[in-house]
């Protein structure tokens, strides 16, 4: 019988980030904290962006949408399941997956609002200051799904950010496992974790086949644990469990077997995205049959590169490089 290809397709917020390269007193004179992230209405941002006078660069962001990026340009088949707009973001971001060499059939078009979009004003001391539309994304709803949708797919992965539509999730995640697929979640911030914390348990053990965590996610879901019995926690309630250590590289727990894998250091400009290219690392390498050392250190490779450059994308001339280090 011949082999199942993996495809791969991700569900979340298509959020396009707008960088731009602000000046101290710019920051100062917005309402809100620097270093914070506000939500605000579309009308809001343009405003900013037009008040700036900086240059402005755009890229494809939001959680799944960075790990789903990480994986095409790594040569897997993918997809993704998200809402834009019928504006020239939304048809930016989805020309931009086309090109990486995916699928966008399973867009969704949210008529006249607009692309979800994250402004990122960086200080000349490199922190952010964010302000976001999650526009057209917010107007998913359960009743976007179809089974269509999974045709074909073997793995979907999730951003856990979809916790706070949770009836979108479970639609999500009846739909991926009548389709026969594995599923992926990241659990996103503590934040998420805590809002989710009265129906995660049992949404992980019925229908979750691997969790992404980072240290805050994980100690909000296990308590105060050292990573490796946070790990082992997680994986009662699913077959593989990830914790994410930053420079300490991350724990691996699977079928009862526990790995510590380290990081690769480098000089950190821009920690942004840095979770969800880890992950298309480590997808990439465990939806390809490698051990849960290669796992890791194909996760370690992409984290590494993304953190040395402003935004989620990596340049184009480095992946040939990282190819040649994961792809076999």
């Amino acid at each position: 019988m011949a082999e199942i290809k993996p495809k791969i397709l991700g569900a979340g917020s298509p959020i396009l980030d707008i960088l731009m390269n602000v000046s101290e007193d710019f920051v100062s004179s917005i309402p809100g904290s620097k270093g914070g992230m506000q939500l605000v209405g579309p009308d809001e941002l343009d405003s900013l962006v037009a008040s700036s006078n900086a240059e402005s660069i755009r890229v494809p962001g939001g959680s799944a949408g960075n790990t789903i990026f990480g994986l095409a340009k790594l040569g897997m088949d993918v997809s993704f399941f998200g809402k834009v707009g019928e504006d020239e973001d939304g048809a930016f971001y989805k020309k931009c997956l086309s090109e990486a060499g995916g699928d966008v059939k399973n867009f969704r078009n949210a008529g006249s609002v607009h692309t979800g979009r994250c402004l990122s004003l960086i200080t000349p001391d490199s922190e952010r200051t964010m302000r976001t539309d999650l526009g057209a994304a917010a107007t998913l709803t359960e009743e976007d799904v179809d089974a269509i949708d999974f045709s074909g797919i073997t793995h979907v992965h999730i951003e856990g950010y979809m916790l706070f539509a949770e009836k979108l999730l479970m639609r999500l995640l009846e739909r991926s496992k009548k389709a026969g697929c594995t599923v992926s979640l990241d659990l996103a911030s503590f934040e998420v974790v805590k809002a989710g914390r009265a129906v995660l348990p049992q949404m992980l053990s019925d229908y979750v086949d691997i969790v992404f965590s980072n240290e805050d996610e994980a100690r909000e879901f296990c308590g105060d644990l050292a990573p490796e019995h946070a790990a082992e926690k997680l994986s009662n309630h699913c077959r593989t469990a990830v914790v994410k250590l930053g420079r300490d590289g991350c724990c691996i727990r699977h079928d009862a077997k526990t790995v510590k894998v380290p990081a690769e250091l480098v000089k950190a400009v821009d920690t942004t995205g840095a979770g969800d290219l880890w992950q298309a690392g480590f997808l990439y390498s465990f939806l390809n049959g490698k051990s849960l050392e290669e796992c890791g250190r194909s996760g370690s490779i992409l984290g590494a590169e993304v953190v040395q450059v402003i935004g989620a994308k990596i340049p184009d001339s480095r992946w040939e490089i990282i190819k040649k280090r994961i792809v076999s």
